[in-house]
């Protein structure tokens, strides 16, 4: 159903059982799948692809250019999954020749005034308070949370069922399980009450604690770290994704324990 008052590009390809609020503006080259709400005041920008059942609130802008000056007026796009809701004035910019596009999962939460910008990848279950501000590139696994105004650094990876304080600084990569807070952001123990909400064994929580631990608190360097990981504990899937993240890293992890 599609108001009246709102303005759509007859090119854009809208399901027919979306709903379209008055003053919504959507451009050429746009796709929304069935069950979408949008609602009044939101712009959707040339590019962008919707998937089902997704809620975009009032005064969201998805899809504008990026804000980088490398930019030129290249063919890119802005892709949302299913299930995801866009709160009031979130803005995502589309991508760049970089990676061609600015990619949310599915299952997404962004609250009010969350900024995205270019070449982004949130995944699926993902939830970003207000006001969370993350820079072009980053990538953000499955299930990580982050606190109301953190900021997030360009080209950061934050990994999977990550918890990040509000309004932290993340200038460094944040590995997988784990929570960071503090300033500079440093590791805080593992989100243990995350992956019991979703289902993961006590067992393998104290396994990836017992991780964490020789990582942050038992060694002197990364170096020497990854090396007893490697020699202490059984491969896994969650040992090895713990070691591929960190020996992955460009910007290096965030820092152990600080000082209480």
């Amino acid at each position: 159903m599609i108001q009246p008052l709102a303005y759509v590009h007859p090119s854009a390809k809208i399901a027919d059982n979306v709903v379209i609020d008055p003053f919504v503006t959507i451009h050429a080259d746009v796709e929304i799948d069935e069950g979408t709400h949008v609602m009044s005041g939101a712009v959707i920008f040339r590019g962008t692809r919707i998937g089902k059942n997704c809620k975009i609130f009032p005064g969201a802008s998805i899809g504008a250019i990026p804000q980088d000056l490398k930019f030129d007026g290249e063919e890119t796009h802005t892709i949302i999954g299913n299930n995801t809701t866009i709160r009031e004035y979130v803005t995502i910019n589309k991508g760049t020749n970089a990676s061609g596009a600015t990619r949310v999962g599915n299952y997404v939460l962004l609250m009010a005034y969350v900024h995205l910008a270019h070449d982004c990848v949130v995944e699926d279950h993902c939830i970003l308070a207000n006001s969370v501000q993350v820079a072009g590139h980053v990538n953000i696994g499955e299930w990580a949370i982050l606190g109301g105004a953190a900021l997030v650094h360009q080209f950061v990876h934050i990994g999977k069922h990550v918890m990040i304080s509000g309004g932290s600084l993340v200038r460094k990569d944040v590995p997988p399980y784990t929570k960071a807070a503090r300033e500079p952001l440093a590791y805080e123990g593992i989100n243990s009450v995350g992956m019991r909400r979703r289902g993961f064994a006590n067992e393998k929580i104290a396994e990836i604690q017992d991780i964490y631990r020789t990582l942050f608190v038992k060694s002197s360097n990364t170096a020497k770290a990854l090396k007893l990981i490697q020699a202490s504990f059984p491969p896994s899937p969650e040992r090895d994704e713990i070691l591929a993240f960190i020996q992955e890293s460009d910007r290096g992890i965030m820092k152990g324990y600080l000082n209480k």
